[in-house]
C-alpha cells in the first residue's frame, strides 16, 4: 500500500508537460544555432552587397558561426549549473556520478 501511496505522490510532483518542456529546451538550441548562421549569412550577403567587397560575405559566415559556438557554449554552462545543483541536493547524496563501481 505504501508504495502506490509513494508513486502516487511522485506522479503528483512531476510536472504535467514535463517532457514536452525538455523537448521544447532541446530543440531550441537546434534552432538557435542555425539561426545564429542564417543571420551571420545574411549580415555577411547584405555587406558584401553594400560594399561590393566579397570577403565580408565570409565574415558575416564566420560571425554566424561563431554565435552557434557561443550558444552551444551558454547552454552547455546552464545545464552544468543545473546539474551542480542537482548533485548537491541532499535526496541525491547517495548516488554520486563521480563514484566507480
Amino acid at each position: 500500500m505504501e508504495s502506490k501511496n509513494h508513486t502516487n505522490l511522485e506522479s503528483q510532483n512531476t510536472p504535467k508537460y514535463k517532457e514536452a518542456v525538455l523537448a521544447y529546451s532541446n530543440a531550441t538550441l537546434g534552432i538557435s544555432m542555425v539561426l545564429a548562421v542564417l543571420i551571420g549569412i545574411g549580415i555577411g550577403y547584405a555587406l558584401e552587397s553594400l560594399f561590393n567587397v566579397r570577403w565580408l560575405f565570409w565574415l558575416g559566415v564566420a560571425w554566424g558561426i561563431c554565435a552557434a559556438i557561443l550558444n552551444v557554449y551558454k547552454a552547455y554552462k546552464r545545464q552544468k549549473k543545473e546539474l551542480d545543483a542537482l548533485a548537491d541536493d541532499p535526496k541525491y547524496a547517495h548516488c554520486k556520478y563521480d563514484e566507480k563501481d
